[in-house]
């Protein structure tokens, strides 16, 4: 597989974990699969901040920022190295590009990051380096990801995760189809990406069928455009599948 610039990664439910679903299986092969990364910087909409902010932390933990799941899921652990030095070239590369950064010293890893990267790299031999998303604003995570993008290597790995299609009000029973609204949505969205169409993708509240019902809250699909942002070039699919009836599971990688 080639190396990709970033990734965009939908991480569902917090049982994917331990769920055997395509998207778990699918995330279980894909890290011996890719080039090994020097270092991953994260995003992810479970931790948002109102000023971007880069995690200086010298080793992460797992936090169970969940409520009512099985307790084998509270059991997992995953703990990566955090990288303070290229943490801090991060927050500098980001001033330069004109936004405010602050640095934080916060061991806590959010599911949206840890429950991926343990499926990818189960042995937590890869440096993260977490940085907050900033709400609700397409424009402002595209620029986060070009300033991500020119502070970091060629061998560091760029991660937006999120979901495809995120509305928690809409979910199923396991093994429930899609209802057509989830099908249409991840559809064009997939469209537009493998177009690389960014015009349309950063508009997408007024040009995508669905938009508001696909994403209420809008905020895990902010990751997206912070890989959008990081590549050069348009996506190539990597999986797509539902889990919970309408959650997508879409992965795509960006060259």
């Amino acid at each position: 597989m080639p190396r990709y610039r970033s990734l965009f990664l939908s991480h569902g439910a917090p049982t994917l974990a331990l769920d055997t679903i395509p998207a778990h299986d699918f995330l279980k092969t894909l890290g011996a699969t890719l080039p090994r990364p020097s270092a991953i910087v994260a995003v992810s909409p479970h931790w948002m901040a109102p000023v971007p902010a880069v995690k200086t932390t010298a080793r992460y933990r797992a936090w169970h920022d969940f409520g009512g799941f099985p307790d084998a899921l509270y059991q997992l652990r995953y703990a990566p190295a955090g990288d303070a030095a290229r943490a801090q070239r991060i927050a500098a590369a980001l001033q330069q590009a004109g936004i405010d950064t602050q640095l934080v010293d916060d061991e806590r890893l959010d599911h949206g990051v840890w429950v991926p990267l343990m499926l990818m790299f189960p042995q937590a031999d890869v440096p993260v380096i977490h940085v907050a998303s900033l709400g609700r604003d397409p424009a402002a995570h595209y620029a986060l990801g070009r300033a991500l993008a020119d502070g970091v290597d060629e061998e560091v790995l760029i991660l937006g995760s999120g979901g495809a299609v995120h509305n928690l009000r809409a979910l199923a029973a396991p093994g429930t189809p899609p209802q057509e609204w989830a099908l249409s949505f991840d559809d064009w969205l997939c469209d537009r990406l493998l177009e690389n169409d960014r015009e349309a993708l950063l508009d997408y509240r007024r040009q995508a069928p669905g938009a508001a019902h696909a994403h209420p809250t809008e905020d895990h699909l902010m990751p997206l455009f912070v890989a959008l942002g990081a590549a050069h070039a348009g996506a190539t699919t990597l999986h797509r599948s539902f889990s919970y009836g309408n959650l997508s599971m879409a992965c795509y990688g960006f060259a």
